[in-house]
Formats: C-alpha cells, sequence, structure tokens
C-alpha cells in the first residue's frame, strides 16, 4: 500500500497527470474540428508538457538545492531528462509552420519560471495578478491552435470560439488552486480569491462556465453528442468549484480537478 501510495504521488508531483490532461483537451480538439488526432502532435505535447511543468515546477529547487535532493526528486529530473529528449524527437517530426507559434510558448515558459526582470530579481509567474491569465492563454494555445496550425487547418470563426472556450476552461480550473492557496500567495499577487473572495470567487467561476458553455452555441458546426457532453462536463466543473475550499484534500486539485479534462475525453468517447 506504502509502495502504491509513493507511485501515486510520483505521478502527481512529476506532472504525468497534468500532461494526459494537456493530452485530453488536445484530443477534444482534434475531434471538435473533425480531423484525425495527430500521434506526433499528442506525444509531443505529453512529453513537452512533463518537461515544462516540471522545469517550471522545481527550477528553484534544483537550483538552490542540487546537492542534497530527495530521490523523488532526482527521479523526476531523470525523467524530465528523458521527457526533454523524447520531446526533441517528436518535435522534428511537427511542421515547419508550428515552431515559430511553439517557439512563442516556450518563451513564455521560461520567462514564467526564471527571474527575467533584474530589478525585482522576479519572474512573471510573481507579477501582480496575471498568473491564473498567463497559464490559461498557454493552455489554449497548445491544446487548440497547435494542432491547428500543424494540420494547416484554416482559423476560422469556430476556431477562435474554441480557443476562447479553452481559455475559459482552464481558467475555471485555476479557480480551485487559487482558493486553496489564498493562505500562502503573497497578497502582492492580486490573486482572484485575494480580490474577490472565496465566494465571489466560486460564483464568478459559476458565471464563467455559464459563458463557456453559451458560446458552443455561436459555432456554426456543431453537434448534439458534443453539447451534451459539453453540458456534463460543464456541471461537473461547477460542482467542484462550488465545493472548493482554503483547507482541502491534498488530491481535491492535484488530481481531481486537474483530471477533468480526462474525464471529458471520456465522455466524448463514450457519448459519440
Amino acid at each position: 500500500m506504502q509502495l502504491l501510495k509513493q507511485l501515486f504521488n510520483f505521478y502527481i508531483n512529476s506532472s504525468i497527470h497534468v500532461a494526459f490532461s494537456v493530452v485530453s483537451l488536445t484530443w477534444i480538439t482534434f475531434l471538435t474540428v473533425g480531423f484525425p488526432a495527430s500521434h506526433t502532435v499528442l506525444l509531443f505535447l505529453f512529453f513537452a508538457t512533463i518537461t515544462g511543468y516540471n522545469f517550471v515546477k522545481y527550477f528553484g529547487v534544483a537550483k538552490f538545492h542540487h546537492r542534497r535532493l530527495t530521490n523523488w526528486l532526482k527521479w523526476i529530473q531523470l525523467l524530465s531528462f528523458i521527457c526533454f529528449l523524447l520531446m526533441c524527437y517528436y518535435a522534428l517530426k511537427l511542421e515547419v509552420r508550428t515552431y515559430v507559434f511553439l517557439l512563442a510558448l516556450a518563451v513564455l515558459t521560461v520567462f514564467y519560471a526564471i527571474p527575467v526582470f533584474s530589478k525585482q530579481k522576479s519572474n512573471l509567474r510573481n507579477v501582480s495578478g496575471i498568473k491564473v491569465y498567463l497559464i490559461a492563454l498557454v493552455w489554449a494555445g497548445v491544446t487548440v491552435f497547435v494542432p491547428i496550425i500543424n494540420a494547416d487547418y484554416s482559423v476560422n470563426a469556430d476556431v477562435i470560439i474554441l480557443g476562447v472556450q479553452r481559455f475559459l476552461y482552464v481558467l475555471i480550473l485555476m479557480l480551485p488552486f487559487e482558493i486553496r492557496d489564498l493562505k500562502y500567495d503573497a497578497l502582492n499577487l492580486s490573486t482572484i480569491p485575494q480580490k474577490l473572495g472565496v465566494k465571489k470567487t466560486k460564483n464568478l467561476g459559476v458565471l464563467l462556465l455559464v459563458g463557456f458553455f453559451v458560446l458552443e452555441f455561436l459555432k456554426k458546426e456543431t453537434h448534439g453528442n458534443t453539447i451534451l457532453a459539453l453540458l456534463i462536463i460543464t456541471i461537473l466543473t461547477a460542482i467542484f468549484v462550488r465545493l472548493s475550499k482554503i483547507d482541502q484534500n491534498k488530491y481535491y486539485c492535484s488530481f481531481w480537478v486537474e483530471g477533468l479534462p480526462i474525464l471529458w475525453l471520456l465522455l466524448v468517447f463514450l457519448i459519440n
């Protein structure tokens, strides 16, 4: 039992779970626009997510405590290095037109983790009020526009709406994390719960979910099965947002909330 718990914690802490979520949202994009899923894109994004997230999470730890790294962190570093190599391998299989867009996302990721403002010694992660919007923007770019650009699919009105929906959904998923971190975040971060309070943050999440769902009806092409899956995931996400609290189970956000995109993909497959 202890071994299973350690493996589960490694699965969460090494960003494998979040990588599956990114792949799930990207797969949903393929299904939504109606062309075959590219395994090259999916595998690239899976390994890139593990590499990028672990870089962001553990850059400071590895930098300042490299001589006494815990065993689990060493294993995460090894996994990240292997994933980086695999990411590079699959990157070579992507279309050239995708590279410019990926470069922009990569620069954002690096600046998010590394202090780039010399006077303040701060990174984008610590810039007041932009953290969740930056994360939502990158996720929307990765899970909507990377597969679209790589497939040379036209960026029409439906794709723009899909991008806005994805931005909103990731922003909503961030709210339980923001509520959880309320007692740890510095006041100068100006997070949404710090500015609105927990109750109003939950209300905002539900309101954004309504907008997220209604946007589907503005598309020129949508299907009953898509709407049904969207309705179910909207309701489930609203429940998770409403049940969010400052003192929550350690896996509430890191596993259950972050796993909602995986559930969404499964719903799409089951309903279709």
